[in-house]
């Protein structure tokens, strides 16, 4: 179903968005994606899509909790271990500050069990310079991941050196203690290096433990590919900031889905939350690079990474809490 460049997005009586061809395929692409997630994890085989582009480039998952590294926190990092505030606290901001895989699981090799109590600067410290002396990768591309105001020469010692700071300053404590999921995020925001995108990435990831339990639709903060994907996607937001917009977005999903005639398969239930959205727009900038190219946004021109099947999907595990109804194989 072909809808004409800038009909109205309406949100409310009082708010209408004019849209570009880029929120469409914000839509198409949502659905195709899921469906390309849940053929790899029924075991079909490849191609899993006839969409040239989903099929050569690499995309993220449309449900942030059902992409690898996600995957690998909620089950080996966060439910795996001492359940205690303290020691899950440390574990996913360990993880997180790297946010590779690799990486966790030589720190799980030389020292396990990684753990606060037995937490020892130095020994972490010369591990990961071993690794770096010899050329390995200690951080994912995924984020840039700006080096805290500790001193060290190196990034990773002051990452550490921040980790000790905020146990030091009882920051698993005061996130427990915090009444909403913006509490959590203005927390982990006041520590050095931890901008708007990254303090609330790791709220988002403290959220998937016991420690704290907010709705993902309380908060969202949208980050710069989500900020580039939003003004591709609109011609103009009536004034709206972007989080209004990626909550408009949210709010509205069943409804646009249907109105394109698109069948978007949920998470065995859960409905597309703020977090999911956000990460959408931001994979539509990417898309829209190859799809809509005449649409700039922040002036990138092509995308990076090309999808390679290189690793097969782990059985598909989410945070207790959600009560997904999860098929057996999957659960």
């Amino acid at each position: 179903m072909q809808l004409h460049c800038g009909r109205e997005f309406r949100i409310s009586a009082a708010k209408a968005l004019r849209t570009t061809p880029v929120f469409d395929t914000y839509w198409r692409f949502a659905a195709e994606r899921q469906e390309i997630f849940f053929r790899r994890v029924s075991g079909f085989a490849a191609p899993w899509t006839a969409d040239p582009i989903l099929a050569s480039y690499r995309f993220t998952n449309v449900y942030r909790a059902s992409d690898r590294v996600s995957q690998y926190l909620i089950r080996n990092v966060i439910y795996e271990g001492d359940q205690s505030g303290e020691e899950v606290f440390f574990r996913i901001l360990l993880f997180k500050l790297f946010n590779r895989i690799e990486t966790w699981e030589l720190l799980q090799c030389k020292v396990a069990p990684i753990s606060w109590r037995t937490f020892h600067l130095g020994r972490y410290v010369a591990l990961l310079d071993a690794e770096f002396e010899n050329g390995r990768t200690l951080y994912s591309p995924a984020y840039i991941m700006p080096s805290p105001p500790f001193g060290s020469v190196r990034k990773h010692t002051n990452h550490l050196q921040l980790l000790c700071a905020m146990m030091r300053d009882h920051a698993p404590l005061k996130i427990s203690r915090a009444t909403t999921l913006n509490d959590v995020y203005t927390i982990l925001r006041s520590y050095p290096s931890l901008g708007d995108f990254l303090a609330f990435q790791f709220s988002i990831d403290l959220n998937y433990s016991g420690i704290i339990d907010f709705s993902e639709m309380d908060f969202v903060v949208a980050g710069p590919g989500a900020r580039s994907g939003i003004s591709k996607a609109f011609h103009d937001t009536a004034g709206l900031i972007e989080e209004d917009v990626i909550r408009g977005v949210a709010d509205c999903a069943d409804r646009e889905f249907e109105k394109r005639g698109l069948s978007f398969r949920r998470l065995w239930g859960r409905s597309l939350q703020l977090i999911d959205c956000q990460n959408l727009f931001c994979e539509v900038d990417k898309y829209s690079r190859v799809a809509h190219p005449e649409f700039s946004g922040t002036g990138r021109a092509r995308i990076k990474q090309k999808f390679v099947a290189a690793h097969n999907l782990v059985p598909q595990w989410y945070p207790p809490k959600w009560g997904l109804s999860t098929p057996e194989q999957f659960a």
